[in-house]
């Protein structure tokens, strides 16, 4: 089976925290994406987006964007929407939907982008703003696991819903002061958040046990 060796890095977060890891080459960007979640230490509560701006396209689970998109392509497809009513749209609104197209995740393979690009921009949660650079490093002939596995990384995941970097570099800061007046309370938050040491062992079981690939008899 063919395979790829890819990085993980979460971006401007200092010491940098990252994941080096094998995956199946023949996965969508769906997996991909579970990889990541489980890897780095994310519960997959958010909405996410890997984004090919050379292209125009962005592959995303938000699927009121997709179906935004969808609609708008069919009308224009269809000559519903005319180059007049496009120039007269005064926030460029249309305009700015039409020209990224929209895909689900389960529906395209990484084959295709990450020996091609090298980097891949992904975000999770549009609100903390979580941004990785997902860094293709070598194919790997003869892969010989069914899952991803980790073979290097360094760094806890942040707590969801922290605030971002910033809310992090907040949070850190009294996590490592226990003289500080909030640490009691942020211990409490931070443990109720699961936050942890980077753990290899327990992430490289948790890939196995839920992205095996099962094999058909």
């Amino acid at each position: 089976m063919k395979g790829y060796q890819i990085k993980i890095e979460l971006i401007n977060s200092k010491p940098l925290i990252w994941r080096r890891v094998l995956i199946p080459a023949d996965i969508t960007f769906r997996r991909l994406h579970d990889t990541i979640q489980l890897s780095m230490g994310w519960f997959d509560a958010h909405l996410y987006e890997f984004e090919f701006k050379e292209e125009k396209l962005r592959i995303t689970n938000d699927e009121e964007s997709f179906e935004e998109y969808k609609f708008y392509k069919k009308r224009y497809k269809n000559n519903l929407i005319t180059a007049e009513e496009l120039e007269d749209d005064p926030f460029g609104i249309t305009k700015r939907i039409l020209e990224t197209a929209v895909k689900l995740p389960q529906t395209v393979k990484i084959d295709g982008y990450i020996e091609k690009y090298k980097n891949i921009n992904y975000v999770y949660d549009f609100g903390d703003y979580w941004e990785h650079n997902i860094k293709f490093e070598k194919i790997i002939d003869n892969y010989e696991f069914g899952y991803p596995k980790i073979v290097e990384g360094n760094g806890a995941c942040p707590p969801e819903d922290v605030g971002g970097i910033s809310g992090y570099k907040d949070f850190l800061k009294i996590w490592n002061n226990p003289k500080d007046p909030e640490y009691e309370d942020n211990k409490t938050w931070g443990e109720s958040q699961h936050y942890r040491p980077f753990d290899i062992y327990f992430y490289n079981n948790l890939l196995k046990s839920c992205l095996k690939i099962k094999k058909v008899k």
